[in-house]
C-alpha cells in the first residue's frame, strides 16, 4: 500500500466517523457520564502528546532542555501565571540550558 493510500483510506475513515457523530441523539452524549469521560480522555490524549512531544525522538527516550523547560511550565501554570508568562520563561529556560550547553 502506499503511502497515498494510506492517506486517503485515513481520511475516510475519519469523514466516516465525523459523519457517524451527527447521527447519535444529542441526548446520549449530554448524559453526565459521557461528558464526563470525553473531559477526561481530552486531558489524557494532551498529556500523551506533551509525553511525547517532550522525551520522546522516533524510537528512543531524550532527555534535553525540553524537559526542564516543560517542568517551568508546569510549576508556571500551577502559580497561576498567564499564558505569555508560562511561554516566555519555558523557553528563557530552554535557551539558557541549550546556550550552557547542558542540553541541545
Amino acid at each position: 500500500m502506499s503511502v497515498w493510500s494510506a492517506v486517503l483510506l485515513a481520511a475516510c475513515i475519519c469523514v466516516g466517523l465525523k459523519a457517524f457523530g451527527y447521527l447519535i441523539p444529542a441526548r446520549l452524549l449530554e448524559a453526565p457520564r459521557p461528558a464526563r469521560i470525553s473531559d477526561l480522555l481530552t486531558v489524557a490524549l494532551l498529556g500523551a502528546l506533551l509525553a511525547v512531544q517532550t522525551v520522546g525522538a522516533g524510537q528512543a527516550v531524550v532527555v534535553d532542555a525540553r524537559v526542564p523547560a516543560v517542568l517551568v511550565a508546569a510549576g508556571l501554570l500551577w502559580m497561576r501565571q498567564s499564558f505569555l508568562v508560562v511561554v516566555v520563561g519555558a523557553a528563557a529556560v530552554a535557551a539558557l540550558l541549550r546556550v550552557v550547553g547542558w542540553a541541545t
